[in-house]
């Protein structure tokens, strides 16, 4: 059992002791008090995670509290929701962080205040986290790593092995972009006919993955295979192939997340392929450890969700 989770545990016993409430009473109905500090609320992607967390905490008799910043990148936002949440007595904090090296400091607050901490599809900075004593109950997320390496091994496939490829980024040292672009950049080392010729961030957001790829396009018209780290900048990506006036499907794109937008794109032979993840389902195992971590239960380092390629023909 984790060091938070023994002094949950006795903590919760002494008061059952006194009161005869049950384990995890918060509020006047005794209810455990879960919060879930998601990246943004503005993406299917983290929609799809709040409904599993709201199903899980429904089931288990968690209430949950979950907010966010209005941008995915805004990690200073993030850090004031969970230091204000800190404030209001929650017994767990949920997180997917949106800088694994900034969101360290907050999460060092919530040790102090003996919250514990779940980690979500992001991993915190194994190092930062190190250096601040940072200690954390598990981590809920799909392996990125190999998710980006999938997407290199089969655009090479597409590909015959020979591609001038583009790369839209993530943000630089957010860990979920860094592994994906890792995964896909190995991949494409054991082909040696598959060139990177233009690689930039478009911080996982739409509009910017339509401008970094019409930029990329004029400086480099003769690109015929994109990989976006998430489907939105894919997306993206696609309308600024439709405005160079290049045919559907001309220029190969590979992303990231398989969102509904993104697998409508693939039917229609716009997009080739998404790695698919379960947000819904991290969103329900993370609210699940909590309860189960609320009761005294120890939790595994890690509990990893699969990972599948979305293509026209699956």
């Amino acid at each position: 059992m984790s060091r938070f989770a023994q002094i949950l545990a006795v903590g919760l016993a002494a008061l059952a002791a006194v009161s005869g409430c049950n384990r995890g009473e918060s509020g006047e109905d005794g209810t455990p008090r879960v919060a879930f500090v998601m990246k943004t609320l503005n993406h299917p992607f983290f929609l799809d995670m709040q409904r599993g967390a709201e199903e899980a905490a429904s089931r288990t008799g968690v209430e949950l509290v979950v907010q966010a910043a209005e941008r995915e990148i805004d990690v200073e936002k993030q850090m004031q929701i969970i230091e204000n949440l800190l404030q209001t007595g929650i017994q767990a904090l949920i997180v997917t962080p949106s800088g694994s090296r900034e969101i360290v400091s907050a999460l060092v607050k919530a040790n102090q205040a003996g919250v514990p901490v779940i980690v979500v599809d992001t991993r915190v900075d194994a190092e930062a986290a190190a250096a601040n004593g940072l200690e954390l109950e598990t981590f809920v997320g799909s392996d990125n790593y190999e998710g980006g390496r999938i997407a290199g091994e089969h655009l090479a496939d597409l590909s015959g092995g020979s591609a001038r490829v583009a790369v839209l980024e993530g943000i630089p040292g957010h860990e979920t972009g860094d592994s994906r672009l890792q995964g896909f950049r190995d991949a494409l080392q054991q082909h040696a006919g598959m060139t990177i010729v233009a690689s930039q961030p478009a911080n996982w957001e739409r509009d910017q993955g339509f401008t970094v790829f019409q930029n990329m396009l004029q400086a480099h018209p003769d690109i015929d295979a994109v990989f976006a780290c998430n489907d939105l900048m894919a997306l993206g990506a696609v309308e600024a192939i439709a405005a160079a006036g290049r045919e559907p499907g001309s220029i190969t794109v590979v992303g990231f997340d398989a969102l509904d937008d993104a697998r409508q794109a693939i039917e229609a032979g716009r997009m080739a392929a998404s790695v698919a993840q379960s947000p819904r389902d991290m969103g329900r195992i993370a609210v699940e450890s909590a309860a189960r971590l609320l009761a005294g239960e120890p939790l595994p380092d890690e509990q990893k969700v699969p990972i599948s390629l979305v293509t026209k023909s699956r």
